[in-house]
């Protein structure tokens, strides 16, 4: 029985030690595919698929702030109607938070033709089941750098 209870206690100290050996380059990379399969979900028009990256208690910054997945994915819908997306994001940036649980994400949000539109700004959080989900996410209109102050 000591042997089992020692075998036990092992493992859990392994298990917890896997988790803390993560750096924050490699916790940064997985949030960084995260976002580039969320984004995916706009390109193959999935829209069940795009909700699923979004937590129960997200808030959607726009026009107005949507509130929780449910009236984000009601809103986010009209999106997903028709062949075409209408943008397409990808992330140029993930830092994560030394305690690897939240991370930001940000980058371009392009037109279909390409041309940069805006810009946006994404936080994710580690949830309780091991999956990074969005709880925060806004946009802003993409930045005229070549004129200086």
């Amino acid at each position: 029985m000591r042997l089992a209870a020692a075998a036990l206690g092992l493992a859990l100290a392994l298990i917890g030690t896997g988790l803390r050996a993560q750096t924050p380059d490699s916790l940064a990379r997985q949030v960084r595919e995260r976002e580039r399969a969320f984004a995916a979900t706009m390109a193959a028009r999935d829209h069940a698929a795009f909700g699923t990256f979004v937590s129960e208690e997200a808030l959607f910054f726009g026009r107005t702030v949507l509130r929780g997945r449910q009236a984000v994915v009601a809103a986010w819908a009209r999106y997903f109607e028709g062949p075409a997306a209408p943008f397409s994001w990808e992330p140029e940036s993930a830092e994560v938070l030394g305690s690897g649980t939240l991370a930001l994400t940000g980058g371009p949000v392009r037109d279909p033709s390409g041309r940069r539109v805006g810009t946006f700004n994404t936080v994710w959080r580690l949830e309780a089941d091991g999956v990074w989900r969005v709880v925060f996410d806004k946009g802003c209109p993409p930045c005229d750098c070549s004129q200086a102050p």
